[in-house]
């Protein structure tokens, strides 16, 4: 018999340690997380080459790296430096942001992210930037990330920055993103955090191109906030948060021991796999 091989192991959700700029109370919060030293922390990872040491320690194969354009709550990391962060390595997937308040012309700007600058995917967060996710002006950018066959990337559910907004994060909002572009992929960070975890579950086995994404989730708790977990492994989508959640294997180590086989290959890789088309 055939020994069975592993899906890769995919990190969906990672940022850059170093962002053009925190706000001090993002900085002040992601210091409580890394004790040991924020400081030096955030200027090994840096590096490219250091944060792929990284991910092979911890036993990830891929991760999908994430810029952020969130002025008012967060901070900034940039396009550009997620573009020169991931280029030339093939387990560094980029994907870019596009803040609604920034530019006119959403589809023809992911168009430029995608053709031209090699981004394969885009990450959007209408919790720190204020916009709802089924506003006409968004429709644009949905139409051309559906053409070019990427996914789409969405926070969902609530956040600890000041100045965000949760009304923003509710999943619901995607029921109709999701009908109007059948064929494309959209996934919930965070899965509906705080409020919203059924409706988020009961979206995602709804609609066959909406995913849900964990991270930032207490492995130990997902059972209690999903309860028919294991029945829906073919729309859960593993991501750490990095480096908000400094241990990828450990995470996947307990995210695997929830659903048996099959089903934790496809949360831990082969659902991202497939969407990413590799």
């Amino acid at each position: 018999m055939s020994e069975k091989i592993q899906k890769p192991r995919i990190d969906f959700h990672a940022h850059l340690s170093l962002y053009t700029y925190h706000k001090p109370w993002v900085t002040e919060w992601m210091s409580r997380q890394h004790p040991e030293g924020y400081e030096a922390f955030i200027r090994r990872f840096s590096d490219p080459g250091a944060f792929e040491e990284l991910l092979s320690m911890e036993g990830v194969d891929y991760a999908c790296i994430l810029a952020e354009l969130s002025y008012v709550t967060t901070g900034v990391c940039t396009n550009k430096q997620v573009r020169e962060f991931c280029a030339g390595r093939k387990r560094l997937i980029p994907f870019c942001d596009l803040n609604p308040h920034l530019y006119t012309d959403l589809g023809a700007e992911l168009h430029r992210k995608v053709e031209s600058e090699g981004f394969r995917g885009i990450k959007l967060y209408p919790t720190y930037q204020h916009y709802y996710l089924n506003d006409p002006r968004m429709y644009p950018l949905y139409r051309a990330a559906e053409d070019l066959g990427i996914p789409v990337l969405i926070h969902t559910g609530s956040s600890v920055f000041t100045g965000s907004r949760m009304k923003y994060g509710d999943p619901l909002h995607l029921d109709d993103v999701a009908g109007d572009f059948p064929s494309l992929n959209l996934v919930m960070a965070h899965a509906g955090r705080g409020f919203w975890y059924d409706r988020a579950f009961f979206l995602s086995k709804l609609h066959a191109n909406l995913y849900m994404e964990i991270s930032g989730l207490p492995p130990a708790k997902l059972t209690t906030y999903f309860p028919e977990f294991a029945r829906n492994t073919g729309k859960i989508i593993f991501g750490s948060d990095w480096p908000a959640v400094p241990s990828l294997s450990g995470n996947m180590k307990a995210v695997g021991e929830l659903v048996p086989g099959e089903g934790a290959d496809n949360v831990l890789g082969g659902n991202a796999a497939r969407i990413l088309g590799l």
